[in-house]
């Protein structure tokens, strides 16, 4: 069993930018491939960035160039630093972890979920 706890989200406003982090206990973190996800208000979840075991990352379309994924393994965690935020980056954004050393943008595929974080993005 792997918990997950998501901090760093927050109000900000369009332009800023916000590094949200997700602290893994539990499990062998190294073997697992890594995922963030948000969910707005009305809409479905949305998959927004992946890193796999061998640290391949895969990007959704609307953050592509704004958003860096990384990793570390020693610490458990994986970072999210969010750049140029827009309003529509407004959401719950979740951390998922994958019993699997492939990473996924399919967030049925993931195992384990955190409790999520807002992230709140003014114009």
């Amino acid at each position: 069993q792997v918990h997950l706890v998501e901090s760093g989200g927050g109000p900000v406003q369009a332009g800023d930018s916000l590094r949200l982090s997700c602290l893994a206990s539990g499990g062998f973190f190294v073997n697992y491939a890594v995922a963030w996800f948000r969910q707005a208000p009305g809409k479905e979840r949305e998959f927004v960035a992946s890193i796999s075991r061998a640290e391949k990352i895969d990007y959704g379309d609307s953050v592509k160039g704004r958003f860096i994924i990384s990793r570390d393994n020693a610490k458990t965690t994986s970072d999210l630093q969010m750049n140029n935020l827009k309003p529509e980056d407004t959401a719950v954004y979740y951390c998922a972890v994958r019993n699997s050393p492939i990473s996924r943008s399919d967030g049925t595929l993931y195992d384990w979920w955190g409790q999520g974080t807002q992230v709140t993005v003014s114009s």
